[in-house]
């Protein structure tokens, strides 16, 4: 469903300093997966998976969704794919409904599928109660839920969600977990990042350890605990920090 082939992305900044932050990335993920992209701040996770949905290009590389390259079919791309993060906006003056309906509306749905596919996502969702209050009235949990369910709308293949528990409380954050969850079942390819190790070790099939712009490990969570000879995944991290301390001279 989703294939990165050798992604590379370099930033200029001023006085023409270039950072590479994306080097040499390679993964796939498959139909009815979570592939959980782990890593600290600043690692590469957020610029991969915007590449991923076309809001950044490569500066080399390819990525495709499904057949579609997103160099140059970015339109098919977005169509096959739902993009969700922590701090997705939302239009304050619009209610829950009026805002997935305009989603629902951008992907040219015809208006019997639309209001099908948001009753079926509100009843899962658990929205009909706050369905026809503006989103600048809504709760933290309850604008993501409005997020999640604009990003199911057009119901994509893929789900691409970056950080989708930030800032969540407990409650908030296992309905989105649970929300993964089903969406896996029902065979949706799902990229997913965190910085929470007990939701990466709870939904991940399999994940890839990203510092400073690369993988390091990648596999299912028993095998990456083989190969790096950690307990916890989280100290996966340090261990590459100790790595790359080693390697600098003093």
């Amino acid at each position: 469903m989703l294939k990165v082939q050798n992604l590379y992305k370099t930033f200029e900044q001023k006085k023409k300093e270039k950072i590479e932050a994306v080097r040499d990335v390679s993964f796939n993920v498959n139909p009815g997966e979570v592939y959980g992209l782990l890593g600290p701040n600043g690692a590469g996770k957020t610029t991969i998976l915007r590449m991923i949905s076309t809001l950044l290009k490569p500066t080399r590389g390819e990525i495709f969704v499904k057949e579609f390259n997103t160099k140059d079919s970015s339109l098919d791309v977005k169509r096959n794919l739902g993009f969700l993060s922590g701090s997705t906006a939302l239009y304050d003056r619009l209610t829950a409904e009026e805002m997935v309906k305009y989603f629902g509306n951008l992907f040219g749905l015809e208006k019997q599928i639309l209001n099908q596919r948001i009753e079926e996502i509100f009843s899962l969702l658990k929205m009909n109660e706050f369905r026809n209050i503006r989103c600048g009235k809504l709760s933290t949990g309850m604008k993501q839920k409005v997020s999640i369910a604009r990003t199911l709308i057009n119901d994509p293949p893929l789900l691409v969600l970056d950080e989708p528990t930030a800032g969540l409380d407990v409650l908030s954050a296992k309905n989105i977990i649970d929300f993964i969850k089903r969406s896996r079942d029902k065979g949706k390819a799902i990229i997913f990042s965190t910085h929470i190790m007990s939701e990466a070790e709870y939904l991940c099939d399999r994940v890839g350890i990203l510092h400073k712009g690369k993988i390091y490990y990648e596999g299912t969570l028993s095998e990456i605990k083989q190969k790096s000879k950690v307990e916890h995944l989280q100290d996966i991290f340090f261990l590459l920090e100790e790595q790359e301390s080693e390697k600098t001279p003093a």
